[in-house]
């Protein structure tokens, strides 16, 4: 084969134009639609960079070969580059102003029919991940791994410039409680014990600080055992930062500076001054600690406007100490009553028990309490929500975790199907001052709202020394998260520095000594000797990547992603090991991993 062996490739598909008229050039890809034209033959060639057209001549040697060439067939093609002739220009192709005419061709590769067109829209998601590297191959996919590519490569550079040293820490490590399953690992020296996939670098970052490297990052893998969504995987990549005698302003403007280069970078637009906003700000207003500020349908609190209506439900619910909230619902006034009883089930299955509404339309009120309340408190109660003439007004008498959800749900949801959202911008946030710990009242005791390595802020480290318990849910954290377009992209903490504190922590969260010292002694101990203020942030690359590209869910920027049931369609994985494997490591399955695997082969009882 003269071709790659002696004959290179002189250039990519996407990289020609006008500008390279009259060279020889020559060009490898995939065959992505063959044309017969009466002899004439046109091939569009594709690579990572595009599609350029092929013209083979009858009377060239070229054509011998190209009779045989089909879709998908890897071939390499030699000839000059030449205009279009007029009226034949492709104004949608980068390259649609020329064509190669091609004096020499080879196949490099043949190719079976493939089980879809690559650039069909309409397949099936499970036939795709089968195939994914089919799946790949399409323009879109690639346009999406290049981005990632692109961003990481912005983000060595960003950190790099603010004097960041990129160090890898261990993927085989310690299980630690970090608010999700570990992925366990067994280890056949040691029988009987594990290794853990981490969820995340945080203890061996902090270790780092310690070490006095004072800033740090590195673009990790990570793993959950967890339950997914459109926006999550089993194994997930985040831009992991840390650094040493900082504080919360600090690493903000860190942060901000490496938003500004990847934003400016891939898109070419500059974002600016991040906005900041409270915990409980962001709460009372969006009903959520990460809200879409592309938009209004703020939340509004109608427990004072609602005293004295004369509904029961909304009485009992101020009696109570509950809240009442509502939205307005721009041009709502024209919703069916079909359209309510859909946001009342939103609402319901967000824990709600009911959803109010009341509507204007031509001057005519409408609600299912009206037989209940005056219409002039009606009236209050709608304009309460910042409802105007023609537009609905939707409530929620809930505790305030619940009434909160459940607006933030139904205002998301209809601020698409209104297509209320400015999808042409992205809205960051920075969201401060969150609570640092949180009563779990199905265990009853308290957790950590990130992670047990987060400082109280200045003000409330006293009570945490303390102990004080009927403090714990008003201590504040120093802890932060980087919001894009309802979409946590990064999230972090200073952290813990003196032992004492730690320990306090430690003795919050209900940890007995024995435990401290079984998960984190080590830690403890690096304490001891000389540790720095010290911070960081985690991002979520393909959160991020994913917002940069435009699409809604981070399998179309990943290489190869699981399903939503943690599997690998196209390697089968996860998938059975033989029982010599298991006898080495010391494992036997339980009857319950026995009689799955039956089902899994088909096998019968």
């Amino acid at each position: 084969m003269k071709f790659v062996s002696e004959v290179k490739r002189t250039h990519y598909c996407g990289d020609l134009n006008a500008k390279h008229e009259g060279q020889e050039v020559v060009v490898m890809g995939w065959v992505n639609v063959r044309r017969d034209h009466g002899g004439m033959i046109f091939i569009d060639l594709r690579d990572r960079t595009g599609l350029l057209q092929i013209v083979l001549n009858p009377k060239e040697a070229a054509m011998s070969v190209a009779k045989d060439f089909r879709n998908e067939f890897v071939i390499a093609a030699k000839g000059k580059v030449k205009k279009r002739p007029q009226g034949m220009v492709n104004s949608k192709l980068p390259t649609g102003e020329i064509e190669v005419v091609c004096v020499e061709s080879d196949i490099l590769s043949k190719a079976k029919t493939p089980p879809f067109e690559i650039s069909d829209t309409n397949v099936s998601e499970n036939l795709r991940l089968k195939y994914r590297y089919l799946d790949l191959r399409s323009e879109n996919l690639q346009k999406n791994l290049i981005v990632r590519h692109k961003f990481c490569q912005l983000v060595r550079n960003s950190l790099s410039e603010q004097g960041f040293l990129e160090i890898e820490t261990p993927i085989l490590y310690k299980s630690t409680p970090e608010g999700a399953r570990d992925y366990l690992v067994p280890s056949r020296v040691s029988q009987g014990k594990f290794y853990a996939l981490p969820q995340s670098p945080q203890t061996l970052k902090q270790l780092l600080m310690i070490s006095g490297m004072d800033r740090y990052f590195q673009i990790a893998r990570c793993f959950r055992d967890e339950d997914l969504r459109a926006d999550r995987q089993p194994e997930f990549t985040q831009v992991d930062i840390e650094m040493s005698f900082a504080d919360v302003e600090d690493i903000l403007q860190v942060n901000e500076k490496l938003a500004r280069d990847v934003w400016k970078g891939i898109k070419g637009v500059e974002i600016g001054k991040i906005p900041r906003m409270t915990f409980n700000e962001a709460m009372n207003r969006y009903g959520i600690d990460k809200p879409d500020t592309r938009f209004g349908m703020e939340l509004k609190d109608l427990n004072s406007i609602v005293k004295g209506s004369g509904f029961k439900v909304f009485e009992d619910a101020v009696q109570r100490g509950d809240f009442v909230k509502g939205i307005a619902v721009p041009k709502g006034g024209e919703f069916p009553r079909s359209q309510f009883d859909k946001l009342t089930k939103i609402a319901q299955q967000m824990g709600a028990k009911g959803l109010v509404w009341i509507k204007n339309a031509s001057d005519e009120w409408a609600s299912p309490i009206a037989k209940f309340v005056s219409e002039d408190k009606l009236k209050e109660i709608f304009y309460g929500t910042g409802a105007k003439q023609g537009d609905a007004a939707l409530i929620v008498a809930d505790n305030f975790n619940v009434a909160c959800a459940a607006l933030a749900h139904i205002r998301v949801t209809l601020g698409h199907e209104l297509k209320l959202i400015d999808t042409s911008k992205d809205a960051f946030l920075w969201v401060l001052d969150f609570p640092l710990l949180e009563y779990d009242a199905e265990n009853k005791r308290w957790a950590a709202r990130h992670h047990p390595f987060t400082s109280p802020q200045n003000q409330h480290m006293d009570a945490m020394l303390r102990g004080d318990e009927k403090e714990y849910g008003n201590i504040l954290a120093k802890a932060y998260d980087l919001v894009c377009n309802g979409y946590e992209i990064g999230g972090g903490s200073i952290r813990i520095h003196r032992e004492e504190l730690q320990k306090a922590m430690f003795r919050a969260l209900g940890l007995s000594e024995e435990e401290v010292i079984n998960k984190f002694g080590y830690f403890n101990e690096a304490l001891q000797y000389g540790t720095p203020p010290h911070g960081g942030v985690a991002w979520g690359v393909d959160r991020v990547v994913m917002i940069l590209c435009g699409t809604d869910a981070i399998r179309d920027v990943i290489a190869f992603p699981k399903t939503a049931k943690a599997s690998d369609l196209m390697s089968e994985t996860p998938s059975e090991v033989s029982q010599e494997q298991l006898l080495e490591l010391g494992i036997r399955l339980g009857p319950s991993a026995e009689k799955a695997l039956r089902e899994s082969r088909g096998e019968k009882e």
